[in-house]
Order: structure tokens, then sequence, then C-alpha cells
């Protein structure tokens, strides 16, 4: 599936994310949407879907906050903190260090909660490598040595070069018209940013695994929410790390308890994977292990490499949960929640 339709069918989800969340939680309390540029962007890309898709968002959506009702009490009991707010994120919170792209809120206690939708894939942050980038300021508060930039800044400004020639001569160059990119670019790059975090993190006292993870997981306990069209389920995944999640309600529990995660002090191997050009993996204690691609984002060549990150396994104690989707493909009960989606969004 292309980049393109990759992020319009997972802002698409977030829309049918917030209608479920919507439809399960109004029934004893007043829900106000926040009207937004995100909000009306998410909605016409779920309208413009197929039917058959929508079908899948709805039914994924739903499963989703059957899910987490269950594990958030507040987001039923309002114990009078009312109305319950409900808003879309922009994507500029990703880079402040904020992964969630719904936000649960009440603003009388401010107690809130906040959901990463995922349709099909389960990448995290994704990051940039350039020559005047510093990945070890802007990931880890440590800043990268002259060491890496002067290995990084060469291939990167040959890379521009090549570009503004091909610009002048009226034919910009594309990646695919490179030989040997891998050997040229990808593999020396990714070879001088593992030098360099082995460097950062034997010459600094601070903890650079765990501040890896937070960079990667972002600054705010989630729940991250991934579909699986194939087979017509939903998988939750619990990241408590700083212990805001799941907390009761006047005396009403949720019905699992979700650990806090342990993070990682420590790196076991960061190297490239096997049979892999443009992949390397980071090992760490306590079960984290992270796969880094580094790819082009653009079909025309450009001075930059962008990561493509996965969490490929979590600490053992992360509260994982699949649920299955319900078999409603009744079209008037869509058109239905259409109808009720737009009755919702003109409370805002």
């Amino acid at each position: 599936m292309g980049t393109g339709i990759q992020t319009s069918n997972g802002k698409a989800f977030e829309y049918a994310c917030v209608i479920a969340l919507c439809e399960q939680l109004d029934k004893d309390q007043r829900i106000v949407i926040e009207h937004s540029m995100q909000l009306s962007t998410a909605k016409r890309l779920y309208d413009s879907a197929k039917e058959g898709l929508k079908e899948s968002l709805d039914a994924a959506a739903r499963s989703a906050v059957k899910v987490i009702k269950r594990l958030e009490p507040q987001l039923c009991n309002s114990i009078g903190n009312e109305p319950l707010w409900i808003s879309l994120q922009a994507d500029a919170a990703g880079i402040g260090g904020d992964v969630r792209d719904i936000l649960c809120l009440r603003k009388q206690n401010g107690w809130e909660i906040g959901l990463s939708c995922k349709h099909n894939h389960h990448a995290v942050k994704h990051s940039r490598l350039s020559g005047t980038i510093d990945f070890g300021q802007e990931w880890l508060n440590i800043p990268c040595s002259k060491d890496y930039f002067n290995k990084v800044v060469p291939l990167f400004s040959e890379l521009r070069e090549l570009r503004d020639r091909s610009k002048m001569e009226g034919k910009p160059v594309l990646w695919a018209e490179l030989e040997e990119k891998n050997e040229k670019y990808y593999i020396p790059v990714l070879q001088a940013f593992m030098e360099e975090l082995r460097r950062i993190a034997c010459k600094s006292n601070e903890n650079v695994p765990e501040k890896l993870i937070r960079y990667l997981l972002g600054r705010y306990d989630f729940y991250k929410v991934i579909t699986d069209d194939k087979n017509r389920t939903t998988k939750i995944e619990g990241i408590n790390i700083a212990g805001t999640l799941n907390c009761s309600s006047d005396g009403l529990k949720p019905i699992v308890k979700i650990p806090v995660l342990k993070m990682p002090t420590q790196f076991y191997h960061i190297g490239f994977k096997v049979g892999s050009k443009n992949t390397i993996e980071v090992v760490c204690d306590e079960g984290w292990q992270i796969s880094m691609r580094i790819h082009n984002a653009s079909s025309k060549v450009e001075p930059s490499l962008k990561f493509d990150v996965n969490l490929v396994s979590f600490p053992i104690t992360i509260h994982t949960q699949t649920e299955p989707w319900d078999n409603d493909s009744n079209i008037k009960r869509r058109q239905r929640l259409g109808e009720y989606a737009e009755k919702l969004l003109g409370k805002g």
C-alpha cells in the first residue's frame, strides 16, 4: 500500500474512532467534539472511502472502544465532570513528542487519555536524518559529535548537488535512477548513525536506551489501536509508562489492571538486520526491540532520508488485547451512524 493511501486510510480510521467513541459513550453524558481542520480532513477522507473500507473502519473502531471503555472507567462514569471533550490532534503534535491522534478529556478534573490509531501497520514515530539534523540533540538531548557530521555531511551534500543539478537541467533525478543507492548512501548513513548511537550511550551518564524509547513512543501514555483487516480484528496495546492509564473513577475500578512498563537500561545489540541493506535493529533489555528502516520519503532525490520505525517487541508485561469485529455490515445502520455523526458534530 502506498504511503499516501496509508495516510488517508489512517486519518479516516481516526474519524471512525471518534464516531465509535460517541456512539458508545453518549448514553448518560454530554459529549462535545472539538471542531478543527484535522477533524474536517479526517471526515472528508472517511466520507470519500469506498463502502467496504468504511464498513471495516467502523467495525475496527467499535471493537477498540468496547475494550478501552472497560479499561477506563472515567470514559463512562463522569461523576459530574461533564462534558467529555473529544478532539483530533494536529500532525505537528507528533513532532513535539505527542504521538496521540485522539484525545478524550474532562476539563473539570484534568483527566485525559489518548489513542494512537494505526490502519494495518504498527509503525511509530517517523524521523529524518540529514546533514544538518542533530538526531542526538533532537531525540536524546545529547548532541552528536563532529565525527558523525564529518561522515554524513558529504553524503547528503552529494545528494543536494544531484538534486540541484538535475533541477537546473529540467529533469529532477529520481531515486530509482541511482545505481547502488544502498551501498553509496543508505549503508554509510546507517553505519554512521549506529556508531554515533553507541558512542552517545558509552560516553553519557544518562540512560540513553530509555531516552530513545521515550522519544519514539512520545511523552504521554496512550492506547495504540491497530486494525487488522485481513483477520477482522483490532489490537489494543496499553502504553503505560508514566502510570496515567487505567485509573479508577469514584470507586469504580477497571476490569483489568494495566501494569506500568519497565524502561530499558542498556543496549544489547545495534546492527543491521540479517540480509538487509537498509534496516537496522536495536535490541535492549526488558524486552524492547526496535526495527529502523531508512528510505527516501519522495521518489525525487532529496538531501535527507527518513526512518520507518517499528517496535518489534515490548516488555512481556504490556497489556495487549485482540478484539474480533462484530458482523454488523448493515448499510442502513451505517447510514444511521452517518446521521448520528452529523448531529454530534453540530454540537461543537
